[in-house]
């Protein structure tokens, strides 16, 4: 088995010895592991048919023994104490693939290069391995984008492990090169998809596959949604040291695969439609359609931006909207500023700090004291190289070539202006809800956008139910939600008891 091919599954070694190496997209090799009998090969691609990101050779005769996928998903959850084992070896292999970007693509571009940025948040936000190479840096590097004779805009390259060469490409051609998405299939019906990833749609996904509900779940960029681009979350319940964000989507994603819910990520949905029978299409960017019995809507909000004309020209490099290691890197030993007063902003903060030499917090109100957590006020307040500025408001982006050289800021009640010279900005003011899809299916909004529910539609209507019988509602796009990740876990696994009164009601459910 090669790299980027789809095995049979995962495999008992009964007599013989394999060896497993990694392989990146530069060629280069190197031994993993030699399995004997009594081991097994295989990572997470091994639970939804994912190419493997690894070489597998024989070194004698070997006899084995071959669980698919479907099979797998049962032993893990028919057999509790071995499947845990197994899913623990699972995720502590792919971490090891993740640690090294074995198996995985190879980006070469400066590492401040917009698309460059672009194309690793994507590949990390999904949990998959790769490598960035920095041709200023790196001498082979620099041979390969010498070798292949590529112009300023055709950078980055990226080598897929099959061999592949993609000259700056999408986030969904990359996908497919990869093998991170399949084609759905036109003649399959689910009982549920979920448009948006985040913590209501993986906690729906998790709760209605465990109860033999066919699960479809679609997101136009990672699992995760906001809460996946969260440093650290240390008010999540029984989490008391804290957790990043990123791991606590992964599990999630992960813990959803193991009852048998499939992803289909980057998948963008465009429009919702119900036929004559009730039958719910979701059309996608991609010109597929999902058929499904429900449908529920955690597609959650997009990132609000400052109204400053100059927004377009730095947003690729210099703009950011969540703070992950990938921007810690970018803006390590630099001073930076960070828009907003959120728990968001917080722990965002918090954060950069440790990693950047100065964070200037701007703040439009009086302080932080009505909108953020007390514990973040004050792990703030004993940072050093925090300063809080508040009653202010960014007036001002200069530079050139697309990149921020120095922000300006104005004191809303003196009307003094502040200009500093840094080179990244952080945004955390809050978000709309990513509904403009929605726009003729019938699903009624309030004034904001924001997605009506239940009483809100008519009194006795089921709960999250919208106007569009068989599509519901969760989390952030939701009206009247509570922007926390927990709410938001909570309205995930809740509506699965309403759809499963839905189905009781009409539609039998396909398991």
């Amino acid at each position: 088995m090669k790299t980027g091919e789809v095995g049979p599954g995962l495999a008992g070694i009964l007599s013989g010895s394999v060896t497993v190496s990694q392989r990146d997209g530069a060629g280069h090799v190197s031994v993993i592991v030699t399995h004997q009998p009594g081991a097994f090969m295989g990572d997470l691609a091994q639970l939804s048919d994912r190419p493997a990101l690894v070489d597998v050779v024989a070194d004698t005769d070997v006899e084995a023994l071959i669980i698919p996928a479907e099979r797998l998903r049962a032993l893990l959850v028919g057999e509790a104490e071995l499947g845990e084992k197994i899913m623990r070896a699972l995720i502590l292999r792919r971490v090891g693939l993740l640690e090294t970007g074995a198996g995985g693509p190879v980006i070469i571009g400066r590492e401040d290069h917009p698309d460059v940025m672009r194309l690793d948040a994507f590949l990390t936000r999904n949990g998959h391995p790769h490598t960035l190479l920095d041709p200023d840096a790196d001498r082979e590097a620099a041979a390969l984008v010498a070798r292949f004779q590529a112009p300023e805009d055709h950078t980055p390259i990226v080598l897929c492990p099959g061999g592949e060469l993609l000259r700056n490409p999408g986030e969904t051609k990359l996908a497919q090169c990869l093998g991170m998405v399949s084609a759905i299939d036109p003649k399959r019906t689910y009982d549920m998809a979920v448009v948006g990833a985040g913590p209501a749609g993986l906690a729906a996904c998790v709760y209605a596959a465990s109860e033999g509900l066919s699960v479809l779940a679609l997101d136009c960029r990672a699992f995760g949604g906001q809460a996946g681009a969260s440093a650290r979350i240390e008010n999540y319940l029984g989490f008391p040291t804290g957790i990043s964000g990123m791991a606590l989507m992964a599990r999630a994603s992960t813990q959803a695969q193991k009852f048998g819910a499939e992803m289909a990520i980057p998948d963008e949905a465009v429009s919702l439609a119900a036929g004559p029978d009730g039958a719910l299409t979701i059309r996608l960017a991609n010109d597929e359609a999902v058929h499904a019995r429900t449908v529920v809507l955690s597609s959650g909000a997009r990132y609000r931006r400052l109204g400053l004309p100059e927004m377009d020209e730095f947003e690729a490099a210099s703009v950011h909207y969540w703070a992950s290691p990938l921007e810690g890197r970018l803006c390590a030993g630099q001073e930076v500023a960070l828009v907003g007063a959120g728990n968001s902003a917080g722990q965002a903060t918090v954060f950069l700090a440790s990693q950047a030499k100065k964070v200037w917090l701007i703040v439009r109100g009086d302080g932080l004291e009505a909108t953020m957590s007390r514990y973040l006020i004050d792990r703030i307040a004993n940072l050093p190289n925090v300063e809080v500025v508040a009653r202010t408001e960014v007036t001002g982006l200069h530079g050139t070539d697309g990149r921020i050289e120095a922000i300006s800021w104005r004191d809303r009640q003196g009307g003094a202006v502040t200009r500093r010279e840094l080179q990244h900005l952080f945004l955390f003011i809050g978000a709309d809800p990513n509904t403009d899809w929605l726009a003729g299916s019938g699903v009624k909004l309030d004034p904001k956008g924001f997605v009506l529910t239940g009483a809100e539609i008519a009194p006795g209507r089921r709960l999250f139910a919208t106007s569009l019988d068989g599509v519901f509602a969760v989390g952030d796009v939701r009206c009247g939600s509570v922007k926390r990740v927990a709410a938001a876990v909570g309205e995930g696994s809740q509506v699965v008891s309403t759809i499963h009164q839905h189905l009781a009601d009409g539609a039998t459910p396909h398991t």
